[in-house]
């Protein structure tokens, strides 16, 4: 069973590597491991090393500590290798994580590829749509 935090990890490794276009094989190469321990690393299932995770962070240009954002203090209060203290296992709503999404990495992508001029009106399209 991963670790709350481990899977946490994990998941700011896929979101960003997604949010870069990159594959598993991609991002393996570049820290010259196999495509597989990204998957393990991914999921929660392998703890990343802190030398593993310098890498990692130097192939996709953040600084270690985005590793980490977001955690809670309920995560790093229980450094158990129990699933139930993952965040929205315990019962209550937890709120979603919109950067999960494919949809959504190939939102931002697609917005940070367009001119200035379109993004702003991209975005004043967006508030007048939603209500802001």
């Amino acid at each position: 069973m991963a670790n709350s935090i481990d899977a946490h990890v994990g998941k700011r490794l896929r979101q960003r590597r997604r949010l870069l276009g990159l594959t598993q094989q991609q991002l393996a190469g570049e820290v010259n491991i196999r495509f597989q321990q990204i998957q393990k690393y991914e999921s929660g299932a392998n703890r990343i090393s802190a030398s593993r995770l310098w890498s990692l962070a130097k192939a996709l240009d953040v600084p270690v500590s985005y590793f980490f954002d977001g955690l809670n203090g309920e995560e790093t209060a229980h450094f158990s290798s129990n699933a139930d203290h993952a965040p929205g296992t315990n019962g209550s709503k937890a709120p979603v994580d919109v950067f999960s999404t494919k949809e959504t990495i190939d939102l931002v992508r697609a917005f940070y590829n367009l001119g200035e001029e379109p993004r702003r009106r991209l975005l004043d399209l967006a508030k007048a749509m939603s209500g802001e």
